[in-house]
């Protein structure tokens, strides 16, 4: 099965609105409990075969996917992807305005943070992130779901920021602080997404000889 973008975007919104999901659970607790509970975003996009940026950056090109599907993206599929990714944490984000808890102070204290280390660290993390996604999402596919349990808690304890869930994030966040900050928010995202993809990409590209040989 190969997606146009159309199906792509269906797909990958509803991707964005799982971990959008998920990421309410979090902002709600920030603790560890929050950060497992952060698991049935991913839980959800790999048991409903849905597109996720960090799910798929590092299996571009990869055919027989669970031995009926070709997935065959290119980066301007994957960037399909991202932005349906968004557009499903927008919805979420959206309603989390509907919530009378307060989710808004703690996803500017992420936002925050993230900022204060800059894009070059934050960049750099991101590669520890997609490394993560790409193994669990490996282990996933050969069904075995309990590492996700594992990675998800893992990158969230790391601080390694995640392009979607901080997309999340970044739009619960108060207006009149993106008012503030728009620009560096933006340099920001960037560099995450270019950190995701490396880090998605880090076994092959280390490993890469060997799996010619």
């Amino acid at each position: 099965m190969k997606y146009n973008t159309i199906q792509t975007l269906r797909s990958a919104l509803l991707s964005g609105v799982a971990v959008g999901i998920a990421g309410w659970g979090y902002l709600a607790t920030m603790n560890i409990i929050g950060a497992v509970m952060f698991s049935f975003g991913l839980l959800t996009v790999v048991n409903y075969k849905l597109l996720l940026y960090t799910g798929t950056a590092g299996f571009i090109d990869v055919r027989n996917y669970h031995g009926n599907i070709v997935l065959h993206t290119s980066i301007k599929g994957l960037l399909e992807i991202l932005l349906g990714n968004i557009i499903g944490c927008l919805l979420v984000a959206l309603l989390t305005r509907m919530s009378p808890m307060d989710l808004s102070a703690p996803a500017q204290q992420i936002l925050q943070a993230r900022l204060d280390i800059g894009p070059l660290r934050g960049g750099l993390l991101a590669v520890g992130c997609g490394f993560i996604m790409t193994t669990v999402v490996t282990f996933a596919r050969q069904g075995k779901m309990l590492p996700m349990l594992f990675g998800v808690p893992l990158f969230i304890t790391c601080g390694f920021p995640h392009c979607v869930a901080d997309a999340f994030y970044y739009l619960t966040a108060p207006l009149a602080f993106w008012a503030d900050n728009w620009s560096s928010i933006l340099i920001f995202y960037c560099s995450i997404v270019v950190g995701n993809f490396v880090g998605c990409n880090f076994y092959r590209i280390v490993m890469v000889h060997t799996q010619e040989d």
